[in-house]
Order: structure tokens, then sequence, then C-alpha cells
């Protein structure tokens, strides 16, 4: 058999984009664990704690029906847009009709480029935050829009200058992408941001998209864009279910906004997917039920180990902002160093613990570091031993 190179060339879309940053680290990571190495992953936000017992058994008992594992509808089931809709009435103030304003996702990653996608034409802008999600940067250059970041600096409070965008030409931006409660600074956003956001995306015809997996991580101020007025006409909110309720790897997620958004979303998702697992719509129709008590036994976890992390900054000589909320926390590197990456890969090699470095997500976050809080106390607490014996940084 001929083993030679490949005849077929890739897409020139292929080019415009390179493998997720934590693809390439998870396999590095892997590499040095079958070398004998015991590696402390503190990169990742994908949570260690389950769901609740309850959202498991709807699961199993669902699945052992024998009429839900057909097709089902590119929409969802009603029983899941209503428990959306009813999510978002209790904890955001946002009323939302579960007919034709709430679009279930396979993940909100997905909705990212179903949203691209439908809204942006070849050669369209789209304003992207540095530091950011990278995803809104690839996709983006996937769908054929000219990416133009928008930076974002902890003088600002990591929000952006919508002064200085006025002060640009903005007749060819289509999306303008926020993410707020922020990913990675844990920045929570205001009523008056969004007010200025949604007033911005009128005067220019800019589709406005939130990002907002982080509301419920060490926040008690749940926050929709949505809820300012006319923000419907304008603007799309993201969310999901992998952090709020522990269940990133069931991919469950959720698009909303004016009915006519959603029904172009469809357009394109309904040629991509064949609708979610039945059984999978029912048991997060369980966990939206999900009371208080829960998701502050929840935070109550993660601020234990909020601690942890925090020493382990100061461990590093890093600064960073108590205030932040979400699952990371955010610092700014020791002046010894010339990037984040320096840093983490010293710690990486030498205490064989791995950090994010900033510059993942753009480069206004070449001088800082993210820590996750997906790894329990013991993991926590055996990195800081670790870097104890490193000496000072």
């Amino acid at each position: 058999m001929d083993n030679g190179h490949p005849k077929i060339k890739p897409s020139k879309r292929t080019e415009l984009v390179q493998e997720y940053y934590f693809s390439r680290k998870l396999r590095q990571i892997a590499e040095m664990r079958e070398a004998g190495l015991d590696i402390i992953n503190l990169g990742i936000g994908s949570p260690d704690l389950p769901p609740t017992a309850a959202i498991i058994e709807k699961l199993g008992e669902s699945a052992k029906l024998p009429n839900v594992h057909g097709y089902q509808s590119y929409n969802g089931i009603p029983a899941l847009r209503n428990a959306f809709a009813e999510w978002y009435a209790k904890y955001f103030n946002v009323t939302l009709n579960p007919a034709n304003e709430i679009l279930p996702l396979i993940g909100s990653k997905e909705g990212i480029m179903h949203i691209s996608m439908a809204f942006v034409n070849e050669g369209d802008e789209v304003l992207v935050p540095d530091p950011g999600y990278p995803t809104y940067t690839s996709v983006s250059k996937l769908t054929g829009g000219n990416v133009r970041f928008y930076n974002l600096n902890e003088k600002q409070n990591w929000y952006p200058d919508l002064q200085e965008l006025e002060n640009s030409d903005l007749s060819k931006v289509k999306i303008m992408w926020v993410n707020y409660p922020h990913m990675p600074t844990g920045t929570k956003g205001s009523k008056k941001l969004f007010e200025d956001l949604v007033a911005f995306a009128h005067k220019h015809s800019i589709l406005l998209v939130n990002d907002n997996p982080y509301s419920f991580i060490l926040n008690d101020e749940h926050l929709s864009i949505l809820s300012v007025d006319g923000a419907k006409e304008v603007a799309l909110e993201l969310n999901s279910m992998s952090k709020s309720h522990n269940m990133a790897g069931w991919r469950i997620g959720m698009v909303a906004g004016h009915a006519d958004y959603i029904q172009s979303i469809v357009k394109i998702k309904s040629n991509m997917d064949s609708g979610m697992f039945q059984p999978m719509q029912l048991a997060a129709v369980e966990a939206l039920k999900s009371n208080d008590e829960w998701y502050a036994e929840n935070n109550k976890i993660y601020r234990s180990r909020r601690k942890l992390v925090e020493e382990i900054m100061h461990k590093l000589n890093c600064t960073f902002d108590a205030s932040q909320s979400g699952l990371f926390v955010w610092g700014k590197i020791p002046a010894k160093y010339s990037s984040g990456e320096e840093l983490t890969e010293e710690i990486l090699h030498k205490a064989h613990v791995f950090i994010t470095p900033g510059m993942v997500f753009g480069d206004q976050g070449n001088q800082y570091i993210r820590i996750s809080l997906c790894a329990n106390e013991e993991m926590l607490n055996k990195a800081l031993e670790r870097l104890a014996g490193l000496g000072d940084f």
C-alpha cells in the first residue's frame, strides 16, 4: 500500500486558524505524563464537580423510555424552552417567549458559529475583545469576517472604550462580541455598561452578542444584556449549563433574542445537526429547577478553592483584583518576566504545574496568567507546595 503524501489539499479556510491552544497543550501534558511526570493541571475551566443526582437520574430514566431515541426538533423540546424562559425570568428578570425567542444549542460554543454564519457576510467587520475567548476570533475568520480587536485593560476595568470606537469607522461592523462576567478577567458587567452597549449598537446598527456562561460562579448579580430596554432589537445572548450546573461535557446551551434573529440562526443550525438527544433535554429541564441552595453550595466549594488559588498567586508574586468573579483568577505577572508564557513554562517544567498564560486570550493578556478553580483542594495544596519549593518569583 502506498503511504506517501496525501494528494488532496485542505481548504484555504484551514489556513485562517490554528489548532486551539488548549488542544495542543493537553496533548503535551499527556506526553509528559506518559513519560512519568505528575502534571497538575490548573489551566482548564472544565468543572470537576458533578451535576445533582436528580439530573443524572432523570437522564437514566428518560433513556429507558422506548420513544425518545429518534430525531428531535431543531428548536428543542417545548419543556426545555419553557425551563430556560422560567430560569431567565427568575434570575435575570428577563421575559422571553419560549416559542420563538429561545433556541437550545448543543453547547453555546456551537452558537458562536451559528450566529456568525447567520449574520456575517464576506468582508464584514467583527469587533472582538482583547483579551477574550479565542473562539470569537477563529469563528469570525472561518465565516469570512474581518476581525477588529477592541482593547480591554485594567485601567478601564476591562470595559470597552466606546468613545474610542466612536472615533473610528464603524460602517462595516456587523457584530460586536461582549462577554460579562468577563472571561478571562472575571470582571462583572453592570446595567450601565449594558445600557451604553445597547445604545452604541442601536446608533451604529451592530448586532451585539453577550456570551454569558459565568453568571452563577462566585457571583450573585445575575445580569442579562436583554434586560436593557430596546436590547432585543440589536442584541442576542448566549448562555450555557456547562459552568452553572457542572454539565460541561453534556453540551447544552442556548441563545436568546428577537424571534427574527432566532429564526435566522435556526436556518443555519438545522443544516448542521439533527437535534439534541431528548433525555439530555429532559435532564436539562431538571437542572434548571436547581434551587438557590444548590448554587450556594457549589459556590462554597469554589470559594474555598479560590482562597488557595489566591495563595498561589501571592506565591508567584502576581497581583490580582479580589473582586473578580467566575471560574478563574486572573493575575498580573511580576516585572522580571517578559510574558505570562515565560512564567507558565518555567512553572510547568520545574514544578510540573500547568497554568494558562494570558497571551492565549490576546495581546492585552501578555503580562497576565489565569488559574482555574476546577481542581480540588488537595491538588491546589500540592501545587502550592511544589511552587514553594522553587523559591522566589
